[in-house]
């Protein structure tokens, strides 16, 4: 009897040891991140999507009267025409500051790709626009643009090219010239970087054959350097973008939006409706709105990462 009690308990044991074990210390490893990324991203995103389904002006809000509209808000601003402007406005930004911090960047990595006595100390001075706070380098765009005390209208008259201060960031076509320039101006170190990585990891020997076939250095560049950046360029371009397109502050601190409409890129339209307007669904919803690009982009990106992949 005891014989077959023990003969029945041993599978019940060998189960038990081949069990695996829960380590739920790995869990408390993580959580600090998770509860991070819950408490400053998802929490703040699902509050501003719940609150662009809701009509929430700023005595109902304060009241606690905000009455659940549905998608009215959506549709009410794909018909506001201030919406499209400002999309229009925001494409040309982003557009335009991708295309300029990618050349900066790109001229600055294959500078810095050659070797030179002193290249890491110009390089940390070259990187210095990125790390300074995007609140410093605007005020300091702003005053070397202000039209009357500022840097580029004293050389300008200076030698001659004007001969009376001009008021930049007074108007439109130069104040988007501005703006731009500001924050690709921030941007560019950070392209660099990325770029420069890329660079160090094309093999020498396609340059050296290259040479061999009697390839110049114009050809050299187009036909290895430029191809074999791609999958960087993509990174820069899409990083780049999704930083871009969401910039508030450097606008905001540089023009305000003005003059007129002519810098009013989708945060800065959000940001009027939420607490200029004081329509706080109106302005929940441009900000939702925005999400869309980038996302479609990002998801555009991962595809085409991992179609390279597999081959």
């Amino acid at each position: 009897m005891s014989t077959t009690v023990r003969a029945a308990s041993a599978p019940a044991k060998a189960t038990t040891r081949r069990r695996p074990r829960r380590h739920w210390s790995r869990y408390a490893y993580i959580a600090p991140a998770v509860v991070f990324v819950a408490a400053t991203t998802l929490y703040p995103l699902y509050y501003n999507i719940s609150l662009s389904l809701y009509d929430a002006p700023i005595q109902k809000f304060l009241a606690g009267t905000i009455e659940f509209v549905g998608l009215a808000n959506y549709a009410e601003e794909l018909r506001n025409p201030q919406l499209w402007t400002g999309l229009r406005v925001s494409l040309i930004y982003t557009i335009a500051t991708i295309a300029l911090m990618y050349v900066i960047g790109l001229a600055l990595a294959v500078f810095f790709n050659r070797k030179f006595v002193g290249r890491n100390a110009v390089r940390a001075a070259i990187f210095l626009p990125y790390i300074l706070p995007s609140v410093v380098a605007a005020n300091v765009w702003r005053w070397i643009l202000d039209g009357s005390y500022g840097l580029v209208n004293h050389a300008l008259m200076s030698v001659g090219i004007i001969d009376a201060p001009v008021f930049w960031l007074g108007q439109g076509n130069s104040a988007m010239v501005a703006v731009v320039l500001a924050t690709a101006w921030t941007m560019a170190p950070f392209a660099m970087l990325l770029l420069l990585a890329g660079l160090q990891n094309i093999p020498k020997g396609l340059y050296e054959a290259a040479s061999l076939d009697g390839a110049g250095p114009v050809t050299r560049f187009r036909r290895i350097t430029l191809p074999l950046l791609r999958p960087v360029s993509l990174v820069v371009a899409l990083l780049g973008f999704i930083y871009t397109f969401r910039t508030f502050d450097t606008i905001f601190i540089m023009t305000k939006g003005g003059p007129g409409d002519a810098t009013t890129v989708l945060p800065i339209l959000a940001y009027n409706e939420a607490f200029v307007n004081f329509e706080l669904g109106s302005g929940a919803t441009i900000n939702t709105l925005m999400l869309v690009i980038p996302t479609v982009l990002a998801l555009f990106y991962f595809r085409a990462t991992r179609k390279e992949d597999a081959l």
